[in-house]
């Protein structure tokens, strides 16, 4: 056994302090013969931190496309030639989609703007869409709207917005690489004021931008650092037209690697399948991850991709004896 999974079940499964950088970089390192011990480590420190249940969440655009920002990942940005189009969510059809989300059985319903920050109309727009889909179904309403000023944070709270997503994206030294028109420091400043207002904080990234295993490692850490209630784990799916639609997609086995690394690194943070999975890591791979530190999925599709059908994962849930959040908590 690799001395740092020794190491990581005295300090990560029995005493709950996760890993810093360093240790962080050598579960990115391990060679493959190990990597079914430190994905099964990842499994038990998830099952004695959080428990077997897994949360499920939905996701719809209110604002797709048209972002004056240039994450080089994103073909929500309006500065690319990526097929994607300005367009605006009516209230039923935001409705309608937290209906659906929560028929699958979801706790938690996210409403995602691609901006740099809500502007006047899309606030008023939020505060009719989280009261009309309070009215209608019993489902926790998220938002990610980009970098916020002290107003609008505790205008979202007034709301009775209980979890807000704003991705830091990569770590602080690659970010130049992938967005000019902000910086890493302003999306920390967001974070700080949501954490501060009693909201709950959820913050992560993409990894295969075409940063370093170093700078992996050095990107959990300052999640760690940061302490959010969850981490939503993406990998590249590169778009067309984005200065990254060329990029090698990520491999299956450093996907892995990364989940056990990213929860042995925040032993008690909700770790969430996000964007990319299904092609970085199928089925196979997906069934792995979950056995291997995940407890959170977005089912369905994501903002500008297809995901796999809710079922499907739902599915795999049941196979896998893993109790979904809603559903627990009525039954």
């Amino acid at each position: 056994m690799p001395e740092i999974l020794d190491q990581a079940r005295t300090q990560v499964l029995e005493n709950g302090v996760g890993l810093d950088e360093a240790g962080v970089l050598a579960v990115l390192n391990l060679p493959d013969e190990h990597l079914s011990a430190a994905l099964q480590l990842a499994h038990e420190v998830r099952m004695r931190w959080c428990g077997p249940e897994v949360e499920v969440e939905g996701i719809v655009s209110l604002k797709t496309g048209g972002c004056p920002e240039d994450c080089h990942f994103c073909s929500q940005s309006g500065l690319f030639t990526s097929p994607v189009r300005s367009v605006f969510l009516d209230i039923p059809s935001l409705v309608e989609a937290a209906k659906q989300t929560a028929a699958t059985g979801a706790t938690e319903f996210c409403i995602v703007a691609a901006v740099r920050g809500p502007d006047a109309r899309l606030m008023k727009q939020m505060r009719e869409g989280v009261a009309a889909i309070k009215a209608a179904v019993d489902i926790q309403v998220a938002a990610s709207l980009g970098m916020l000023s002290q107003e609008q944070v505790d205008e979202l709270v007034e709301m009775g917005v209980h979890r807000y997503n704003h991705n830091l994206e990569t770590c602080r030294s690659y970010f130049p690489n992938v967005v000019t028109t902000h910086s890493w420091e302003e999306r920390w400043e967001t974070l700080r004021m949501v954490r501060e207002s009693g909201m709950e904080v959820c913050c992560g990234g993409i990894l295969g931008l075409g940063e370093t295993v170093e700078q992996r490692a050095e990107f959990a850490a300052q999640l760690a650092a940061l302490d959010p209630h969850e981490v939503p784990l993406n990998f590249l799916n590169p778009r067309p037209g984005t200065p990254l639609g060329d990029r090698p997609v990520v491999e299956g086995k450093d996907a892995l690697r990364a989940i056990a690394a990213f929860r042995l690194a925040m032993p008690r943070t909700i770790l969430r399948y996000a964007g990319g999975r299904e092609l970085t890591l199928g089925d196979l791979g997906t069934r792995e991850g979950l056995l291997g530190g995940i407890n959170a999925v977005i089912v369905g599709n994501y903002l500008t991709t297809l995901g796999r059908p809710a079922t499907d994962d739902l599915k795999l849930l049941d196979d896998l004896k893993m109790p979904v959040k809603a559903l627990s908590a009525t039954l």
